[in-house]
């Protein structure tokens, strides 16, 4: 296999490459980063791809620069265009996309337009332009697997079952470290609060949209566009200890679940083998004891009401779920800054939502001014820009 990471600095792109040091089958053709150009001088020096992408323009410079001067080979390349470049890159056949954010949306368009086989790990892409991504891998035959832990699983159980209708998705949670609390409870969180996930090592902003559930509700909307399932049969439920990643129940009732040690290795290993299921180093096994304390709850979608919000979001679908998701990026990111309350992000993408006159079937380019008209609406409305 010749990959291609987009993201290769941040969580799932570093758990690629461990994967990559295991699996001698998996070539790296190309890495990309937003900004952290000394890990990605670090990988070039192991992997040696042919093409590297560093967003920042200035950073990518520098880093040409210092390639140059020590006789490496490896092309660098900056901006949206990069991003493109990686994920089309004629050597490559399958493209993992773990870029955080909107910015993955081109890049994944482009590169099933390439017929290049993805393993997505970036939610935003399905949640804001999932109808127009699923009809396109299928017109174009590429094969699209989700690397999501949730979605995977998901997957997983979907195997074999091709010709049986699904009854419901069953989502699971881990309910994030202020499971139980009350929103009073909730006023005074502070980042640091935040950032301990019970169960996950994540970066930041998604460790924060676990902690409001909002990243449960992109999983809702993603679960509806990958699987054509309706919002309304895709039920969340809080699973502590993050050992069911999710079940799907059939029309007879039958329910399969997948389970598993909370490691995203398993997901990244099956998405890049093609559904096949290979030992790597250090892999995590289930204990008799882990599975003894197996229990269901249902989530508080009044005090987490970001959960509440995207499965509105899910049922209305269009631009709804662009405005979902830009005005949680720009919240949290206030909320990181010390900017804005912790209860602030969900009260901010509600307001959001509200004030949006929705798009039923956008195209990339409504999409993304969706996009500027809820990042605008949220700093207007908490006054960051002053």
């Amino acid at each position: 296999m010749n990959l291609s990471i987009l993201g290769s600095t941040g969580s799932i792109g570093t758990q690629t490459l461990e994967l990559a040091r295991c699996f001698p089958d998996i070539h790296i053709t190309a890495l990309a980063a937003m900004s952290s150009t000394e890990s990605m001088y670090r990988q070039i020096q192991e992997f040696d791809p042919e093409i590297c992408c560093i967003y920042d323009e200035q950073k990518a410079g520098e880093l040409k620069l210092r390639l140059k001067a020590e006789g490496y080979r490896t092309e660098v390349v900056c901006g949206m265009d990069g991003l493109i470049a990686c994920a089309v890159h004629p050597h490559a056949d399958t493209v993992l996309i773990s870029v955080v954010g909107m910015i993955g949306i081109l890049p994944t368009i482009e590169a099933i337009k390439a017929g290049k086989n993805i393993a997505q790990a970036n939610k935003e892409p399905i949640v804001c332009a999932g109808h127009l991504i699923m009809p396109l891998a299928r017109q174009y035959g590429v094969r699209f697997t989700p690397v999501d832990s949730e979605h995977s699983a998901i997957y997983q159980c979907l195997r074999g079952e091709e010709a049986n209708r699904i009854d419901k998705i069953w989502l699971t949670a881990s309910g994030g470290p202020f499971r139980g609390r009350t929103r009073e409870e909730l006023k005074n969180i502070t980042p640091q609060d935040a950032l301990k996930h019970p169960s996950w090592n994540m970066g930041a902003k998604i460790t924060i949209d676990s902690s409001t559930l909002v990243n449960k509700g992109l999983e809702v909307i993603e679960a509806h566009y990958l699987f054509d399932v309706p919002a309304d049969d895709i039920i969340v439920a809080v699973q502590p200890g993050s050992i069911v990643h999710s079940m799907v129940q059939f029309e007879d009732g039958a329910i399969k679940a997948q389970l598993g040690s909370p490691d995203m290795k398993v997901p990244i290993a099956y998405a890049l083998h093609c559904e096949h299921r290979l030992n790597y180093e250090g892999k995590k096994n289930l204990s008799f004891e882990d599975l003894q304390d197996i229990r269901f709850m249902k989530p508080d979608l009044e005090t987490f009401k970001g959960l509440k919000l995207g499965i509105e979001a899910c049922r209305e679908e269009g631009t709804l779920t662009t405005v979902y998701n830009a005005a949680n990026e720009e919240c949290v990111a206030a909320f990181l800054a010390g900017k804005i309350g912790y209860l602030d992000i969900a009260d901010g993408i509600e307001e959001a939502m509200r004030a949006h006159r929705r798009i039923t079937s956008p195209d990339t380019k409504q999409i993304f001014e969706a996009e500027k008209e809820a990042r605008a609406f949220i700093r207007e409305r908490y006054k960051l820009n002053s």
